[in-house]
């Protein structure tokens, strides 16, 4: 089958059988794991996997794409066909109760591969751990340090939640059709010692949201209404968010957090 790519679900599929073992090692996956891939396109990464793996799922929203999975009647694969964004990975994690890890991989469509990331965290507490393939600049801000220009949003609420490496480099004549950017994959396992409550989380959202709603301005601005519910120190109000660590970040959401139980006792 010669599959007629869709733009609008941001297609790009890996052909390059190097770098695809590569990322199928990285997984470091045993065979009675439990793996679900997002995105599994004509199966560069799904065969190998298959041969790896006792089963596997994987979710993909191509009705075409679906068509032909079915079509292969592989008794070791599970389908999904949604909307990844949508998808209750609840579901999937009922299913494959018992012995085994649990991980999560895929070459991630780049033009969602955000909304993605921050849709998986709500199931961190369940994941092995997690190997992407992205856009490199999306990877780069993800793993960048406070100080950083590239650190933002992403860098803050994704390291709050997972210990991440760069796995390696992948270059765009690795792909069918070549995208216009670089890629990369990520390695993101869960911390092993979160401490943040879902209302602690909220609360960190909150407060990263505000801090870099306005990147060139300094927190006395941004974060103005609620400096002294945060106990911001007069360095702290002179900063930009980009200066503040992922560790401070946290801190004051705790102590939003805090704050907001005790107004409503």
């Amino acid at each position: 089958m010669r599959h007629q790519v869709k733009k609008r679900f941001g297609q790009h599929f890996l052909v390059d059988q190097g770098v695809i073992t590569q990322i199928v090692n990285s997984i470091a996956c045993q065979n009675s794991d439990h793996v679900i891939e997002i995105g599994p396109g004509m199966g560069a990464m799904t065969q190998l996997l298959l041969d790896r793996l006792d089963h596997l799922s994987i979710v993909e929203i191509d009705r075409d794409l679906i068509d032909y999975w079915e079509k292969q009647g592989l008794s070791k694969l599970t389908i999904y066909g949604r909307d990844v964004l949508k998808f209750d990975f609840s579901e999937w994690f009922k299913t494959t109760a018992g012995p085994g890890q649990h991980f999560i991989v895929g070459n991630l469509p780049y033009n969602i591969s955000s909304p993605i990331l921050f849709h998986l965290v709500q199931y961190a507490n369940q994941v092995t751990g997690q190997i992407f393939m992205l856009q490199k600049e999306v990877i780069d801000r993800m793993l960048s340090q406070a100080g950083d220009s590239e650190f933002g949003r992403l860098s803050v609420m994704l390291q709050a939640r997972y210990d991440m490496s760069l796995v390696l480099d992948v270059p765009p004549e690795c792909f069918d059709p070549p995208p216009k950017v670089d890629s990369a994959v990520v390695r993101m396992v869960p911390k092993k010692d979160f401490s943040l409550s879902s209302e602690e989380y909220l609360a960190l959202e909150k407060i990263v949201t505000q801090a870099f709603s306005q990147r060139r301005k300094v927190l006395r601005n941004n974060l103005s209404s609620f400096k002294n519910l945060l106990g911001m120190t007069e360095q702290e109000l002179g900063q930009r968010a980009q200066e503040i660590t992922v560790e401070r970040y946290i801190e004051w959401a705790k102590a939003w957090a805090i704050s907001h139980k005790n107004a409503d006792q």
